[in-house]
């Protein structure tokens, strides 16, 4: 599950210059999510967050006080888990200069499809 922790006001977005992406050794979501940004080509600074208090400290604030990772901060917008193609979409709507160029968004599988017919 993700969620925006905090929203920045419309006269901060242009001030944005990087993704900063909070993980931690072995964990699976981490790994599977810095595999799909790579496959995207979108570029990310990476924090481990057992290599630095400050890191960690992020994490709660943007997670309830949990250190849930992966989290992505967007500015002052901050994700808890989220998926690729869930930050690929905010990127594209709130900060498409940090996606490549000629960036194509992720389409969804087959599965993703019929579970939105079937569940709405």
């Amino acid at each position: 599950m993700s969620f925006v922790a905090t929203d920045m006001p419309d006269d901060t977005r242009d001030t944005v210059s990087q993704i900063d992406l909070y993980w931690r050794p072995g964990c699976g979501f981490c790994s599977m999510l810095q595999r799909k940004l790579d496959q995207l080509g979108i570029e990310r600074v990476e924090h481990n967050i057992w290599d630095n208090p400050d890191d960690a400290a992020v994490v709660r604030l943007h997670a309830n006080g949990n250190e849930t990772v992966p989290t992505v901060v967007i500015g002052d917008s901050g994700f808890v888990n989220p998926s690729a193609g869930e930050l690929a979409s905010y990127l594209a709507e709130h900060h498409p200069d940090l996606l490549p160029e000629n960036f194509e968004p992720p389409q969804p599988s087959a599965v993703s499809r019929l579970a939105s017919k079937v569940f709405g």
